[in-house]
């Protein structure tokens, strides 16, 4: 299988709204979130953003125990923008065996989605989500920050995991 980095590639036109995003990125400080199951949690997450001179780019989020280093959870997809205008869609698979389709704009340095396709295998554990809002934004120090707000069918729409990153590679 022939692989190309994105160094190696021009970077599509369509994707220079998102361009900011682009990169390797390492939380700092750890994430932080709230679950039914944990009231509160920490974790570490690496995360990298690449494209491929088409109208999209590449992502995997890895998260791990920070005490540990034990994986927790994975998630890979496309961040797709739409032609002449500032729509984006956000295509993601979960480890968990939840996939989503969220859509939203760009404006700036956010990058604003929400779910309107939430998929799920048959034996996905209980509670099941129902909808997702997720925020990027590059802050005034260069970082990139996410937060992802959570339906499920046991909790309403309420914050679920905000973090920090700082870039380690361009």
């Amino acid at each position: 299988m022939a692989s190309e980095s994105s160094k190696d590639v021009p970077l599509n036109p369509v994707l220079a709204p998102l361009a900011w995003m682009l990169g390797s990125w390492v939380s700092d400080p750890l994430g932080e979130g709230e679950s039914i199951a944990l009231p509160t949690f920490r974790y570490k997450e690496e995360i990298v953003i690449s494209h491929f001179g088409q109208t999209m780019m590449h992502f995997m989020f890895c998260s791990f125990d920070p005490e540990s280093g034990k994986p927790l959870h994975r998630e890979c997809g496309f961040i797709c923008a739409k032609p002449a205008t500032n729509r984006v869609a956000f295509v993601c698979a979960m480890s968990l065996g939840v996939v989503e389709v969220e859509e939203g704009e760009v404006r700036g340095n956010q990058l604003t989605l929400t779910s309107h396709t939430v998929g799920k295998m048959s034996f996905v554990k209980e509670p099941h989500v129902n909808q997702v809002t997720r925020t990027f934004r590059l802050n005034r120090e260069g970082k990139l920050e996410q937060t992802i707000c959570m339906e499920t069918t046991a909790k309403p729409m309420s914050p679920h995991v905000w973090v920090t990153y700082k870039k380690v590679k361009s």
